[in-house]
């Protein structure tokens, strides 16, 4: 799994999926200064790089879940991977909203779920956990049962492995903060300087550069 991590890294700062800027940071959603950005969305521009992607999604329900009944996708942006990975798997498909649609049937999870089936959920990308775990509760809330996740990237928050674990559901990714750091030094992303600024925002997200 290590060399497909490094593999995974090097194909997303390829295409400037992952952006690294220390001394200028970005500022999330949630409102959390950043010196790092990831747009798993791109890599569907990218034919040769969503294809790798999406076999070694494959590859991951293969080994680990071959019991797996319907792949799910968390809107938006891991509905177009996980219809893709669906597809080669040849499962049915399902995926699940951030919030119910806001008219017609008002629905949270968009497809056909029959009770009991064992479902692994694709996820893009991982920050606290909070709302891929929210994806996972709604399909076990409508019936489902939710056996594994599997992401793009995952910054390694403490935080997040916390609420994993608390869920009991196991996270599989394809790539994380702590391989990105490495390859990013030794391809000369990020000098050896910029690390420590770095690994101490993974470690307090929500009060770095305040």
């Amino acid at each position: 799994m290590e060399s497909v991590q490094v593999e995974v890294t090097k194909k997303l700062l390829e295409i400037n999926t992952i952006k690294i800027q220390p001394t200028n940071p970005f500022t999330w959603a949630s409102g959390w200064k950043s010196p790092i950005y990831c747009d798993n969305r791109k890599t569907l521009s990218y034919p040769e790089t969503r294809t790798f992607i999406r076999d070694r999604f494959v590859d991951v329900v293969k080994e680990k879940y071959p019991e797996a009944e319907v792949i799910a996708g968390v809107a938006t942006g891991a509905i177009a991977i996980g219809a893709l990975v669906a597809d080669v798997l040849g499962l049915p498909f399902i995926y699940i909203r951030s919030k119910p649609k806001g008219h017609g049937l008002e629905n949270l999870i968009e497809g056909d779920l029959d009770p009991n089936k064992k479902v692994v959920i694709i996820e893009d990308l991982v920050s606290t956990g909070i709302s891929s775990l929210n994806a996972a509760e709604a399909v076990n809330n409508f019936g489902g049962n939710v056996i594994g996740m599997v992401a793009i990237f995952t910054y390694n928050f403490p935080l997040a492995v916390e609420n994993f674990k608390k869920a009991k559901i196991e996270l599989t990714t394809l790539s994380n903060y702590k391989t990105l750091i490495e390859f990013a030094v030794e391809s000369g992303e990020i000098t050896k300087d910029q690390v420590e600024t770095l690994m101490k925002w993974r470690e307090d997200p929500a009060n770095w550069g305040k």
